[in-house]
């Protein structure tokens, strides 16, 4: 009997499971491993907020982490419009796998860590849970008094104890190809015709990434309708290395979060903390890590997870208010046409793109 079972080692599960272990007994289980790596379409890029709460937990990155090059601004395109602009960012262009990879290896020795595990079931049982995973073929349990769930977009865990807690979704497709275009460039691609979302793209240590999130029906269809279009624009494919696909949230208002209840606690995507203007989701991951590894130190955690969370679901809930600027076509075109915050490439510069 485990004090705590995590499922799901990302960001959010494995910056949990470091802060616990050697004050809890704890157990964490998750597919990812060496029979099974990083699968989650994501170009890879740590926002100001992630680096922030990086600092925060005492971690810093090993050069070993980043991905070539570090671009420093985002190309941002209207296809409809016809518009492009560019503004400046922060972000580190990293190797979203061996990030993962390197938090999990920040998990002390006295927590449990099953890797290459896939979670098959869970059931309330007399004082807690019991968590049904396979490992290599082999039906495993493991029995905890509290249960969290950091399993991402498609969580077990809130499907199975938080089943009319229902998050807006769409299915994030992302290829990865040789890299052809001239001069790299980190993009923004808004284009309604193809989703009410974005699409994104990266140049990476030799690759090119493009993805994007979609409604579900016709998803493919629409991603590969939007590289066709942004072929005229400049964008060079060629034939794909890999194509990635999952699900993913965008919560669209203050109901649809869901932080547990019952001795379940959520955490990160599972709970529904994931930016809705932008999808960025490892700062709240590791925020809501944070504020879970406090709480369950206090008398109540369950109080205190929603008291030290409610700052993160207000701030969630604004960015919902700038939406509109970003995805209403009308007050986009407007917001780029002005020019507000916008880089004055030299002559020059965009040829080539």
């Amino acid at each position: 009997m485990y004090d705590i079972a995590i499922v799901g080692l990302g960001p959010a599960g494995a910056a949990l499971a470091r802060l616990l272990a050697g004050k809890y007994k704890v157990a964490a289980v998750d597919q990812k491993g060496p029979a099974r790596g990083f699968e989650k379409p994501c170009g890879g890029l740590l926002a100001p907020d992630a680096q922030k709460a990086l600092a925060r937990l005492g971690l810093t990155l090993p050069k070993s982490l980043l991905a070539e090059p570090q671009i420093f601004s985002v190309r941002t395109i209207d296809l409809a419009a016809g518009l492009t602009r560019w503004y400046q960012r922060f972000y580190l262009n990293l190797d979203r796998a061996k990030f993962d990879q390197w938090m999990i290896e920040q998990i002390p020795e006295s927590a449990t860590v099953e890797l290459d595990s896939r979670c098959a079931k869970i059931e309330r049982i007399e004082g807690g849970f019991r968590v049904h995973y396979r490992r290599g073929g082999e039906e495993k349990q493991l029995e905890c008094r509290t249960l969290v769930g950091a399993d991402g977009a498609n969580s077990i865990v809130r499907r199975t104890f938080f089943p009319n807690k229902k998050i807006r979704s769409y299915v994030a497709v992302q290829q990865w190809f040789q890299d052809q275009n001239p001069n790299p460039f980190y993009s923004c691609v808004f284009d309604n015709k193809a989703t009410d979302c974005y699409s994104w793209s990266i140049c990476k240590d030799g690759y090119f990434i493009f993805g994007g999130a979609y409604p579900p029906k016709d998803c493919r269809r629409r991603f590969e309708d939007q590289k066709r279009a942004l072929e005229s624009r400049g964008f060079r494919f060629g034939a794909p290395v890999k194509t990635e696909a999952c699900q993913v949230l965008r919560p669209k208002n203050w109901r649809q979060f869901c932080i547990g209840g019952k001795g379940v606690f959520l955490l990160g995507e599972a709970a529904g903390f994931i930016s809705p203007s932008s999808l960025e989701g490892v700062s709240w991951a590791l925020n809501s890590a944070m504020a879970l590894a406090e709480a369950l130190d206090s008398p109540e955690p369950r109080r205190s997870y929603s008291l030290f969370t409610l700052g993160m679901r207000l701030r969630l809930t604004a960015k919902l208010l700038k939406c509109p600027a970003m995805y209403q076509p009308a007050l986009r075109r407007l917001v780029l046409r002005s020019g507000l915050q916008a880089l004055d490439l030299l002559d020059g510069q965009e040829e080539g793109e």
